[in-house]
């Protein structure tokens, strides 16, 4: 079984509604997001030319227009946090989502903006975002 992984950056604000700790505050972010594709064929022995499952300029076209550029230097917040807070000033980075904008919940945004991307014979099997070095949540298809 072959994987190919693309790792990408980006910088994000976010605050978590509902949360009693530092995180219900606005703060931002250096996160470091792998992608991880796998092909739907059986692969055994060697590629046929080109000699690889997709292209990685491909690849990062793929995810950094629709994801990356979308939320890097954004600001990430919930209906639920706006609805609380209605004095905030904000304007074209401000995206708005139904749920909070955990690391979690990131990849699961994620998620539904690539796969309908990808080509016939490749799938996401599995994303990992870093929110710092040592702190990080991942996905895994079923």
């Amino acid at each position: 079984m072959l994987r190919l992984t693309k790792i990408f950056h980006f910088e994000m604000a976010h605050a978590i509604h509902g949360y009693q700790g530092p995180c219900k505050n606005i703060h931002g972010h250096s996160y470091e997001l792998h992608v991880c594709f796998q092909s739907n064929q059986p692969v055994s022995g060697s590629i046929p030319p080109p000699g690889f499952l997709m292209d990685f300029k491909d690849l990062k076209k793929m995810v950094k227009g629709p994801v990356v550029d979308k939320l890097d230097h954004s600001l990430v917040l919930s209906e639920a946090y706006l609805a609380a807070h209605p004095g905030i000033q904000y304007d074209e980075n401000l995206q708005v989502w139904q749920m909070e904008p955990s690391a979690e919940n990131i990849l699961y945004h994620i998620q539904k903006i690539i796969e309908p991307l990808l080509p016939e014979d490749l799938k996401l099997v599995h994303m990992k975002i870093y929110e710092t070095k040592d702190s990080f949540a991942e996905w895994f298809a079923d």
